[in-house]
């Protein structure tokens, strides 16, 4: 019983049908989606009757995809049982893994690819599909239908992958029915094969080859409009080491061995693609892809590819000039060698030379040059590295303007002049590339301006840091000073109330003197607010920075523009569908667009340049402040050094004076005395410039502590009263041991202004002889205690 025939709209249990995919020869392919999985497939089956031998392959050339296993060649999946009753003429369904991202002519038929592929997707389509022939060919399988409509994508892990399908399903049609399956699509055969002569694995190079030209510029390598039945006898005999045949004007065919301007290649992948292609468009299949290595078992062509795959580019814009660089890497080359290679190239002398990664990151001199390439990245338009001129804050160009093709550059000279369709198609495509060309070039230099932004803001980062930990070490030395001369203060009044007892030291006075007027100077040293004004004041230009409409993008009218010229180009196409040999158009709409895009990016690579130059004039404000900042803190440390050097002197020669005193004073041990000695201990009654002080008058904090003093200064006087008439080493011994008491339970800085009332009291009643060490001498103030000792020992003998 015949099966009824196969309708568009029909579901096969839960699998839906979603829509077709396309039409191949003698195939349809078709898109069906799971109700309950949402896992989709792609299903082929065949539209025409074939013959008994033909069906034959047809099921054993699914079997051989079912064996095949490679991430760029279409996997093949097992057909769901619901399905198979849709098959037509008992041929088997062949069901595929879906790529969702479409075919490769579908990339090139954009018409901002209409003079290429950026070079990221050149080189991700040399390695796939060069990965996925070789596999082919390691499989005994030749393709022989390499072209753009059997080369689809599929994202993988956040990557765009190429994949082969129509596995050589033509391979062994007759010839008949080859040239019914090959209409339209000849232009990618290899000669041999349309000319009906043996063929071998080399008619897949070939086919390649010509997708990797028309990838790379956007049109067939060999007189691209005419079939391969008409240019075959004028391209036969070409050049070994030709790779394009374009025909002028005039008829005249001229033949190249270079890529063709424009296209979006780098300077330095052009020799090696030129080199690859010319390997793979060999006339002659038995020379075509070069010699086979003996040992890798791969020919030349593909060792060339592996090369150029292999190579390490790193990729420059001078934002001074607007122009790209490139450099191949050597292994393990410096980053030395490479701004070596910088100043050749560009003038900028090495020192002046400042590399930035698109996030602001200043490139680490430490590191060899491979920083500048990132793993499994390529093509300059993927990642770049931007160069500045240190020596230079403003940019003011000349900038390097992009080229304007030839072809271009006559119809804006002659915008009126009529051209066939035909002509006129391949010339709009180049202003259509030109002013999409414009606008990159603008997006690149705006990200050259983002990265100097982001470099301004680390070098702002460094700078707030720098001025708090300035403001912090000054806020310390004031706090010093302060209570420096607070101390000596205290200490020259005291040492004039005592003079008339004696005691005198006519150079320590002096010294101390100095020493007051030394603190004075140094106060200045402590005065940051100069430089604190100067860094709020850049802090808030770096804000208007950022607030400036210049900090966004200002491509709007460019990207209008672009729309404009891509849908000319579109209706141009529409028209060459049905084209009339008599038909001619000029091209003022198209010359319109071009000159009003070149005068936008005029405008807006001011603007930028405007805004970068005040980017850089602000950082270059930073370095220069760092400098003083650096000198400044330095000035601080070493006033904070000698301040603190200056009050261990000064409490080294008051012990010593205290000394001297104790040794030539007249003895004493009348208690009464000491009693009066001991009263007149108690703290001054002028409040102190260190808060953490309590005066007479502050808080309940002095009271309690005056009265703790006098409870322990009480003890001493009886304690003296009931050893009088001992020794004075036993009397020493007692006045020695309550001072430490007194140590113990106040606080050490107030018992230091205290001891000095003791010290000066002692000078006129103790006979002793006295020795005081300190173990650490003085030290900074304690930010938990407020102190400025670390730890005293009192050491004494009579």
């Amino acid at each position: 019983m015949d099966k009824p025939p196969f309708r568009q709209n029909q579901n096969c249990g839960n699998w839906e049908l979603k829509e077709r995919l396309g039409m191949g020869g003698f195939a349809h392919v078709y898109l069906y989606q799971h109700h309950d999985t949402s896992e989709k497939i792609a299903v082929k089956m065949c539209r025409l009757e074939l013959t008994a031998r033909n069906k034959d392959r047809w099921s054993r050339e699914i079997q051989i995809m079912k064996k095949l296993s490679n991430l760029n060649v279409v996997t093949a999946r097992d057909v769901p049982e619901e399905m198979k009753h849709i098959a037509l003429n008992d041929l088997p369904l062949l069901a595929m893994e879906y790529c969702s991202k479409g075919d490769l002519r579908k990339m090139l038929s954009k018409p901002e690819n209409c003079c290429g592929l950026k070079e990221s997707e050149v080189l991700s389509l040399l390695n796939d599909v060069g990965s996925g022939i070789q596999y082919l060919h390691e499989n005994k399988i030749i393709h022989r239908d390499l072209k753009p409509e059997n080369i689809v994508l599929q994202e993988v892990n956040g990557k765009l992958v190429h994949k082969i399908i129509d596995l050589g399903y033509a391979k062994d049609l007759d010839q008949g029915s080859l040239c019914t399956s090959f209409v339209g699509t000849l232009q990618y055969l290899a000669p041999e094969l349309f000319e009906n002569k043996p063929y071998t694995v080399t008619v897949d190079y070939w086919s390649f080859g010509t997708m990797i030209f028309e990838c790379s510029c956007g049109f067939r390598p060999f007189l691209h409009n005419l079939q391969p039945v008409q240019w075959a006898s004028k391209v036969r005999n070409k050049g070994p080491k030709d790779i394009m045949a374009v025909e002028e004007l005039n008829g005249e065919v001229r033949f190249s061995t270079h890529l063709p301007y424009p296209n979006n290649l780098s300077r330095t992948l052009l020799e090696p693609m030129e080199m690859l292609l010319q390997l793979m468009l060999k006339w002659d299949p038995v020379q075509r892809g070069g010699k086979t290595n003996a040992d890798s078992k791969k020919p030349l062509c593909f060792e060339v590819l592996e090369q150029i795959l292999c190579m390490r580019v790193v990729h420059i814009l001078n934002m001074t000039t607007a122009q790209v660089h490139s450099f191949q890497l050597a292994p393990d080359e410096s980053l030395h060698s490479l701004q070596r290679r910088i100043e050749t190239e560009t003038k900028i002398e090495l020192v002046n030379q400042e590399l930035l990664q698109e996030t602001g990151v200043s490139l680490d001199p430490r590191k060899p040059a491979a920083q500048c390439v990132l793993e499994g990245v390529r093509g300059w338009d993927s990642y770049i590295i931007y160069l500045f001129d240190k020596s230079l804050t403003k940019y003011s160009g000349p900038f390097s303007a992009r080229q304007l093709p030839d072809k271009v550059n006559t119809i804006v000279r002659e915008a009126k002049s009529q051209l066939p369709l035909v002509v006129l198609k391949k010339v709009w495509g180049e202003a259509v590339s030109y002013i999409c060309g414009l606008k990159d070039d603008y997006s690149r230099l705006f990200q050259g301006q983002r990265a100097a932004m982001l470099s301004l803001l680390r070098y702002n980062t460094n700078l707030t840091r720098c001025k708090n930990g300035m403001f912090a070490f000054s806020q310390q030395l004031k706090a010093k000073l302060d209570f420096f001369k607070s101390s000596i203060q205290y200490d020259l009044e005291k040492y004039s109330d005592q003079m008339h007892y004696g005691i005198s030291s006519e150079k320590m006075l002096k010294a101390w003197q100095e020493n007051e007027e030394k603190a004075a100077a140094y106060a200045q040293v402590a005065e940051v607010s100069h430089l604190d004004e100067e860094i709020m004041s850049l802090h808030s230009e770096i804000v208007e920075l950022q607030r400036s409409p210049y900090a966004r993008r200002q491509g709007d009218i460019m990207e209008q523009l672009e729309d404009k010229a891509i849908e000319l180009y579109k209706q141009l196409k529409m028209k060459c569908r049905t084209p009339d040999p008599g038909v001619s158009s000029d091209s003022s709409e198209m010359v319109k667009a071009i000159i009003q895009t070149v005068q936008n990016q005029d405008k807006v690579l001011r603007d930028l340049y405007t805004h970068l130059s005040k980017i850089l004039l602000s950082k270059q404000k930073i370095i220069d402040l760092f400098p003083r900042i650096e000198k400044t803190l330095e000035n601080i440390k070493d006033a904070d050094n000698t301040v603190m050097q200056m009050q261990i002197k000064r409490q080294r020669e008051f012990w010593h004076l205290l000394k001297i005193a104790c040794v030539t004073s007249p003895e004493s041990s009348n208690p009464l005395q000491v009693s009066q000695w001991a009263q007149s201990a108690q703290p001054i009654s002028s409040p102190h410039p260190l808060t953490s002080l309590p005066g007479p008058n502050d808080s309940d904090a002095a009271p309690r502590l005056l009265q703790e003093n006098q409870k322990y200064l009480s003890q001493l006087t009886s304690l003296m009263q009931e050893a009088a008439d001992e020794q004075s080493k036993s009397l020493a011994r007692l006045v020695m041991e309550s001072c430490f008491l007194v140590f113990c339970q106040c606080s050490v800085l107030y018992f230091t202004v205290a001891l000095h009332h003791i010290f000066f009291s002692v000078l006129e009643r103790l006979p002793l002889k006295i020795y005081f060490c300190f173990e650490n001498d003085l030290c900074g103030i304690d930010k938990e205690s407020s102190t400025f000792y670390s730890s005293v020992k009192i050491y004494y003998k009579v």
